[in-house]
């Protein structure tokens, strides 16, 4: 058996990675062994106090090494660390002080110096010691990890990577470095590399539920969701009380279409952690999923709280609208998400105006002269341009909390956007008149990239397909089919469709496009909207897990009565839904 020096042992209380060492029963007639005087066992006895959480026990079995062992630099380092958790931190950084002063290249003295400064919230104090402990040892592993740390907490990305990268070299089988490298790694959407240190970690710790929780997020970003709710269960069931990984669970589930069981998780984090607004957030996708309305819409609030959301807040003295009349008072709506939103809530505002309201729209650029078609509808203003004086304001998607909309008073008549007679001539007369093709069929594959963050790019991926994957429904007769995609990738010139998106200046003409085809098949997008919004039928391509606004298991939407969906039957399976819209679309073709 190896002596254990004090060295050894003070690295086993402030890296905590050597536990074993401490449990180990022979370990104490080792100590008495080679350690006549008993400074090292009282140090022994001491640091396991310290594990167990006695902090008061294990400060005085220390006091007793140092009487028996003065220039003890390891046991003044021990003893620091335990002030540390008393939180005297004066009495800390003094023993920390002369353990260094005993023993100037003492990298684990430094290295818990930076811990406590790290405690304190002093970060140039912290990554100072650390720097003091690495020119000593460079290859000290846990000051590389908790540098890394702390450079990824500041932004610095490829410089915590760095010290990640070293520490594992040091250590290779260190399961905190794997698991942080890995969070850096799906942070810049580096899905496999990410997944691959998530499972290095869990082969040296398999009881890791950080790692768990993490592996989860990776797999579920994947769709594959019942795989990521088994490790997010396993990780709960070794820490009960971990709100993240209930929040990621919760997500899981909703996409599955447990809705209670996911409304259940959220709940159960925001009672551990009540001030994280991204689980308030996910938990109102849930209730508005299960068409719980008067709970959803209030929750969906706390999306201005989170940090996805924090560039969009109203920077105004002016009052939020909440529903009230205000004859000939100015309501300023606004646009806030993506284009689909937009378009599917500017429904209310002439419901607003109807309050008495002078109603202004300010959306995006793309939008402006669409939305001059809305009903009472004063003035439109692209975004980022100067606004007019207004009374109130409102963002757009809290229109439905403001009026108080459950499921069975959406607004749902239409069409309440349109475009003028000339316009829709004038692409009438753009498109080609083949007299084999009578029926006039719109596509759209893919929605516009998204790359924000991970679990965005992930939704983009899994709600967008290959154009090639609708070629099936090229080899129906009759049927001409027109590319309406915008945005994303295009369509190779074998697939078909008649493409003059390039000539779409705005959403007017990809209105008035739309307008002289007989149907609209698209996947989630804002080119969905239109179509529904214009009253056209359109058959949505769903994703498996599919958006709150959709609901659950229904085939119609209570937003757009003109729409279908289609949704896939398991994650990923386009080939079914390809193929059941190719049956429709001959009986549809049939009955025209």
């Amino acid at each position: 058996m190896p002596f254990y020096s004090h060295d050894v042992l003070t690295r086993a209380l402030v890296c905590n990675d050597a536990e074993h060492i401490l449990r180990d029963k022979e370990t104490t007639c080792e100590l008495l062994a080679n350690e006549p005087d008993g400074s090292i066992l009282l140090h022994y006895r001491g640091i396991l106090e310290f594990q167990r959480g006695r902090l008061d026990q294990a400060c005085e079995y220390i006091k007793k090494g140092l009487a028996i062992a003065p220039d003890s630099a390891e046991l003044y380092c021990t003893y620091a660390k335990i002030l540390t958790a008393q939180k005297k931190y004066v009495e800390a950084i003094a023993a920390f002080e002369h353990s260094i002063f005993l023993k100037p290249t003492y990298a684990t003295a430094y290295y818990g110096f930076g811990s406590l400064y790290l405690e304190r919230g002093d970060d140039a104090n912290s990554i100072k010691a650390y720097q003091d402990a690495l020119a000593i040892d460079p290859d000290y592993p846990n000051v590389l990890n908790d540098l890394g740390l702390m450079l990824k907490d500041k932004g610095q990305l490829a410089k915590a990577a760095k010290c990640f990268i070293r520490a594992i070299r040091a250590k290779p089988d260190y399961p905190m470095a794997l698991n942080n490298l890995g969070v850096l790694y799906l942070a810049v959407n580096r899905l496999d590399e990410a997944e691959s240190l998530y499972r290095q970690a869990l082969a040296c710790k398999p009881d890791y539920p950080a790692a768990l929780n993490n592996l989860g997020n990776v797999l579920h970003y994947k769709g594959m969701f019942e795989d990521s709710i088994s490790l997010f269960t396993k990780a709960l069931a070794l820490q009960p009380d971990y709100p993240n990984a209930l929040n990621n669970l919760g997500n899981a589930l909703k996409n599955i279409g447990h809705l209670p069981e996911a409304i259940a998780a959220f709940k159960q984090a925001i009672a551990l952690k009540s001030d994280c607004p991204d689980y308030h957030f996910n938990l109102s996708m849930a209730l508005l999923a299960a068409g719980r309305f008067h709970e959803g819409w209030r929750a969906f609030e706390s999306r201005w709280e989170t940090p996805q959301f924090a560039s969009l807040r109203q920077k105004t003295t002016k009052p939020r609208w909440e529903g009230e009349t205000g004859e000939g008072r100015v309501l300023l709506i606004r646009a806030e998400q993506g284009l689909g939103d937009t378009l599917q809530f500017c429904r209310y505002a002439p419901l607003a105006a109807a309050r008495g309201l002078r109603v202004i729209l300010e959306v995006q650029p793309a939008l402006v002269n669409l939305m001059g078609s809305l009903a009472g509808v004063e003035r439109t203003v692209a975004q980022g341009r100067p606004l007019p004086d207004f009374d109130f304001y409102c963002p757009m998607m809290s229109l439905p909390l403001a009026f108080g909309t459950r499921l069975e008073t959406i607004p749902a008549i239409v069409p309440y956007l349109s475009v003028p007679d000339e316009c829709k001539h004038n692409w009438q007369n753009r498109l080609p008149d083949d007299k084999k093709a009578n029926f006039r069929v719109g596509l759209v594959w893919a929605g516009k990239p998204r790359f924000q963050t991970p679990d965005l790019i992930a939704v983009d991926r899994r709600r967008s397909i290959a154009a090639d994957l609708l070629a099936p429904l090229m080899d129906i007769d009759g049927i001409q089919f027109y590319s309406l995609q915008k945005d994303g990738p295009g369509a190779s010139k074998e697939f078909g469709p008649i493409d003059l998106m390039d000539e779409c200046r705005d959403f007017v003409d990809t209105a008035a496009l739309i307008c002289n085809l007989d149907l609209v098949i698209s996947v989630d997008t804002s080119v969905a909207h239109l179509a529904g919004a214009l009253g056209k039928p359109v058959w949505m391509l769903n994703r498996f897990d599919t958006c709150w606004r959709w609901l659950q298991d229904r085939e119609d939407s209570p937003w757009y009565p003109t729409m279908r969906l289609f949704r896939q039957p398991s994650p990923g399976d386009w080939q079914s839904v390809i193929l059941r819209v190719k049956r429709e679309l001959i009986k549809a073709y049939e009955g025209s």
